[in-house]
């Protein structure tokens, strides 16, 4: 079976989308207390009011946009899982499907570091539920590599390795895309072969 990755754009089409799209780029930027729905309209070039036509509230805009990338993030990891032909090659699309989540968005990956705290709380849980999700889909396949490692020291490095990956914000600059994937999934298949004491296969 194929070991290729989904599709890392967007999933929402129409304005909807690019007030998402220029929120993040915003909230990125300025940091979600220093962006204001004037700033979301002055960028589009609508009013600030604008925003209320998609979404109840500047709150409601971050809730939407910080429980879409969890969710897409689940369901990429899911499809790697399914289309995978073995353990080492859903790890590997794993990997790779993150790597490219988060070149292709390093404004989410920032707004979601930093603003979480700003949705509220019953969202904010859902979403921790399914970024949890998320880890413990690697967390079986790991398992499955290495049956004999810990659950919390594979669960560890998961983390680890998604962390060094979810540093795309901070590459250098004429670092271009290709290298900047190759150094990730390098970076993030060393940590998780450091885990479990066995090489994890990579694009090298």
């Amino acid at each position: 079976m194929s070991q290729r990755t989904t599709s890392a754009a967007p999933r929402r089409g129409s304005r909807q989308a690019e007030f998402l799209q220029v929120a993040a780029e915003l909230f990125a930027e300025r940091g979600y207390g220093g962006t204001s729905v004037d700033d979301l309209g002055a960028r589009l070039g609508v009013s600030g009011p604008a925003v209320y036509w998609h979404f109840a509230s500047k709150e409601a805009l971050l809730t939407q946009m910080l429980s879409d990338i969890s969710d897409r993030l689940l369901e990429g990891a899911d499809r790697c899982v399914a289309e995978a032909a073995d353990a080492e090659g859903a790890l590997l699309a794993l990997v790779r499907w993150q790597v490219e989540f988060a070149l292709e968005h390093p404004e989410l990956i920032t707004v979601h570091a930093r603003d979480l705290a700003h949705v509220p709380l019953a969202a904010r849980h859902r979403i921790r539920r399914t970024q949890r999700r998320y880890v413990e889909r690697w967390v079986e396949v790991l398992g499955t590599i290495a049956p004999e490692s810990p659950v919390a020291l594979r669960r560890s490095a998961v983390h680890g390795a998604i962390g060094l990956v979810n540093s795309t914000p901070y590459l250098a600059a004429d670092l271009d895309r290709a290298a900047s994937a190759r150094l990730l999934e390098r970076m993030a298949t060393a940590a998780l072969s450091a885990a479990v004491r066995r090489p994890v296969p990579s694009r090298g």
